[in-house]
């Protein structure tokens, strides 16, 4: 567990999909927090961590099973707040002498909740029950407890849970059956805010107060060596690259790989960007042969990727080798690529798709890694942006991944392919600033299909290729919806497109959410 300067606040997760939720709700209450797998927290770790309170996390586990996860013994003697949520109040009441009972009780989806006879609306609970003498929360049980361990109190029950939510004032104790820390809880975040407030943080987590951390953090990890920057246009390159540059000033050099694989216009726009406006220097490195000829052939989407992979790596590795005294390559790695490369189970995770920027680097490259926004979340990414003078245009650009326009080309990639999608993608983003939805969309492109279409143009037949729309609505990239366009808007995106072209005589929207779909198509 890293030291750091804040208050700080220990999430032990129990495998929870929602975990990363926990920590955005305190991340954006201006709390310091960490996650920590429960096998890798020791009493000794948190005593070294030396964290305010602790949250203990939902699972998929059940307490009534033999060997299923628990917390250290000791964590409840050590005289911290601590909230447990969902499997974390059965870990409580477990551990601390009460009961759980399996099966037979589950619980999805919204519920509602009620005050207990006798029970006061302050401290902890402060705001709770003041419409309608209920609260909708969200439940995601097949235990519920069944005795409270000694010294708790019963808050508020529901249906199928009598201990929605039971507390031990006097040791600062406090668990709940239901997710506080998902959107469907109404007053969940207030829950949460009652317990950082009861547990006497000052709310200094701020991206003003990291920006100085993290320059001196870097100077203090580079010294007096020059670091290459791997630059994209996106978000969180662009962000690393302005940290960095305030930080180290000559001794970084930005690479900007165009692999072929770009928007339309894209490579102009970056480099006219950092190079004009923020005097970085800047190598802009046109390597789309290398990248096409590579690919050329390659259907395989996860064998376009680790092509892609590798390629850059060869690429930052020649470039290297011009610098002198390169010691260090800088990355955009966030928060949530870290910790979801930390299997829950202690085994393999499931690969849905490799990432290029998580895992390290080949030794051959003889470089070390500086990661200045390993410990943010995408929106907090965005808010040192702002801090750091990035413009809005840049700062609320749609994410772009990695390989780029390769995995919206479902199937054989061809510079034809490329070109149309292109073009039809420019039209499609064109329309959606045009109608003043841009801001209101995680992430919108078009993916172009491997298969041809027949149409009807000027009396002609045609022969072309189909393409699909996509716009997504989300908040972090781990779950999405799709974009509920007009069918007018619909309509006239399909017009210009097939009018503007030439290649598309037939035009889709992709309305699959995630999950089960992913955002892009590979």
């Amino acid at each position: 567990m890293e030291q750091h300067a804040h208050d700080r606040l220990l999430i032990i997760d129990f495998g929870s999909q929602v975990t990363q939720l926990i920590a955005r709700r305190l991340r954006e209450l201006n709390v310091y927090c960490e996650i920590h797998p429960y096998q890798s927290v020791s009493a000794d770790a948190i005593r070294a961590m030396a964290p305010r309170a602790v949250i203990l996390s939902g699972g998929p586990d059940s307490v009534t099973r033999a060997g299923s996860p628990r917390a250290p013994q000791e964590l409840f003697e050590m005289g911290l707040p601590i909230f447990g949520i969902c499997y974390g109040q059965q870990v409580m009441m477990t551990q601390l002498g009460g009961q759980v009972e399996a099966g037979h009780h589950a619980e999805y989806g919204r519920a509602y909740i009620s005050p207990a006879e006798g029970h006061k609306s302050d401290g902890m609970f402060a705001g709770l029950f003041e419409t309608e003498g209920r609260e909708q929360v969200w439940m995601s049980h097949g235990d519920r407890v069944t005795a409270l361990a000694p010294g708790f109190e019963v808050i508020a029950t529901s249906p199928n849970a009598p201990f929605a939510i039971v507390a031990d004032p006097a040791r600062h104790f406090y668990a709940v059956q239901f997710h506080p820390e998902v959107h469907h809880t109404p007053n969940g975040r207030t829950m949460l805010e009652n317990f950082i407030r009861m547990a006497g943080f000052s709310g200094d987590w701020t991206m003003a107060a990291y920006r100085e951390e993290a320059i001196k953090a870097i100077r203090a990890q580079v010294g007096d060596a020059h670091v290459i920057c791997g630059l994209s246009g996106g978000v969180d390159s662009s962000v690393t690259a302005m940290l960095l540059h305030e930080a180290i000033g000559e001794q970084l050099t930005c690479v900007f790989v165009d692999h072929g694989l770009l928007r339309q216009g894209e490579a102009e726009e970056v480099v006219r960007m950092f190079r004009d406006n923020y005097n970085i220097k800047l190598i802009a490195a046109d390597e789309s042969e290398l990248f096409l000829g590579a690919l050329e052939g390659v259907s395989d989407p996860e064998v376009k990727r680790k092509t892609i992979g590798k390629l850059f790596i060869d690429v930052f590795q020649k470039y290297a080798n011009q610098i002198e005294n390169a010691a260090f390559l800088a990355q955009g790695t966030l928060y949530p690529d870290v910790i979801e490369s930390v299997s829950f189970s202690g085994g393999p995770s499931v690969t849905i798709k490799s990432h290029h920027n998580v895992g390290g680097l080949p030794e051959k490259m003889g470089l070390k890694l500086v990661e200045p926004l390993r410990e943010l979340f995408k929106d907090e990414v965005r808010a040192l942006g702002r801090e750091l003078g990035l413009p809005d245009s840049f700062i609320g650009r749609h994410p772009f991944p990695g390989p780029g326009l390769a995995i919206r080309c479902p199937g054989e990639i061809t510079r034809e392919k490329l070109e149309i999608l292109r073009k039809a993608d420019a039209v499609y983003i064109d329309q959606i600033r045009k109608h003043g939805l841009y801001d209101d969309i995680w992430q919108a492109f078009v993916a172009i299909l491997p298969v041809r279409t027949v149409g009807v143009m000027g009396d002609g037949r045609t022969y072309d290729y189909a393409c699909a729309l996509r716009a997504v609505t989300s908040v972090d990239g781990m779950t999405a919806d799709y974009y509920p366009f007009s069918h007018d808007f619909l309509g006239e995106t399909a017009t210009r497109i097939i009018n503007e072209v030439k290649g598309i005589n037939r035009v889709t929207y992709d309305v699959t959410s995630k999950p089960p779909g992913t955002i892009e198509w590979e």
